[in-house]
């Protein structure tokens, strides 16, 4: 029997939305696989600037508290977690370095109010060689509301 596919998942606002959640629930039904969802770090105001690596850690865990047990239930299966850093691509390339991941779903707000687009993640991931699967919230209410 193959190993589980191991899924790395990237999200923020978004991390507990249904079209992520729909995403992970028809990832897990096409075969065996592992769920790790990495928050990236996001600093706010000054930090921005001055210390952004020691800022944001407290948001970041409260998404991860609030969305992995919703992301557990659609994948069936535990799904880990852990905090990225504050760049998102750079949160991305770390855990595919340190981990064995053999495709990427990131979840972004929608287009044109999604900074994550802006910086054009989804190209940039793929360039890193393994399958991504971006899905977008429906609405910024709908990733603030975590439904």
């Amino acid at each position: 029997m193959p190993d589980p596919a191991r899924v790395l998942v990237v999200a923020h606002q978004t991390a507990a939305t249904d079209p992520l959640l729909e995403a992970v629930r028809e990832r897990a039904q096409k075969g065996d696989a592992r769920f790790h969802l990495v928050v990236p770090r996001q600093p706010h105001g000054i930090h921005k600037a001055v210390d952004p690596q020691d800022a944001g850690d407290e948001e970041a865990q409260a998404v991860l508290d609030q969305a992995l047990p919703k992301l557990s239930e659609a994948g069936g299966s535990e799904v880990t977690g852990s905090i990225g850093d504050h760049e998102p691509l750079m949160a991305i390339e770390d855990a595919v370095n340190l981990g064995d991941y053999d495709e990427i779903i990131i979840s972004t707000l929608p287009l044109g109010i999604s900074r994550w687009l802006k910086l054009d993640l989804v190209s940039k991931a793929r360039g890193l060689g393994l399958p991504v699967t971006h899905v977008a919230a429906q609405s910024k209410v709908e990733a603030a509301a975590g439904v």
